[in-house]
């Protein structure tokens, strides 16, 4: 693939973007739009990369819809508001719960196909998660990776670019990394 031109931030869209809900120790979505509830200082660190020029994908996995523990209607009902809430460019959904999947992090699929579709340059991207699917995926696709630390009982994320608690936390390390490309890479872990 040839590298694009424009530069995007890939979001996961739970735990990064609005409030999950543990369950049994595992993060889960929000079942409505009822329940949606934006994490402090999504808002303005959303505004603050967008007015840097920098595209907002989200990449979200959302095996409830295979596993009919919710319904596609109800996930999009929530990729509507947030995309009423906040200046996103994109909310892309992989819907299976097939770890052999393309499109399933940590498989990068979902930020390969929007690098195509976008000519975004994605060794000038960044990919933020808070689950080591996330991470992996941003390594596979070759973005630099912003692991959100929420304490999560599970499996670590192995080496992302840089570790914080919540996104507004990430902004100047993206606007710097993103500018940079890979020239000049320094790993902050």
């Amino acid at each position: 693939m040839n590298a694009g031109t424009k530069r995007a931030v890939f979001l996961d869209r739970d735990g990064v973007l609005n409030r999950g809900h543990l369950v049994d120790g595992v993060p889960r979505p929000p079942d409505s739009v009822a329940d949606l509830e934006l994490l402090p200082g999504v808002e303005d660190a959303c505004r603050t990369l967008h007015e840097a020029g920098l595209l907002l994908i989200v990449v979200t996995n959302q095996p409830d819809i295979a596993r009919g523990a919710q319904t596609p209607e109800a996930v999009e009902a929530i990729n509507r508001e947030l995309m009423a809430r906040l200046p996103l460019d994109e909310i892309r959904v992989c819907p299976h719960d097939d770890d052999e999947c393309e499109c399933r992090k940590p498989a990068p699929g979902m930020l390969l196909d929007a690098a195509r579709e976008h000519e975004i340059d994605l060794a000038s991207s960044v990919m933020v998660g808070d689950r080591w699917r996330d991470v992996e995926a941003g390594r596979r696709a070759g973005c630099r990776t912003v692991f959100i630390d929420s304490g999560y009982p599970e499996r670590p994320p192995e080496e992302p670019d840089l570790t914080v608690r919540e996104l507004g936390e990430a902004v100047p390390w993206i606007l710097e990394s993103s500018a940079e490309g890979r020239t000049g890479h320094a790993h902050s872990r």
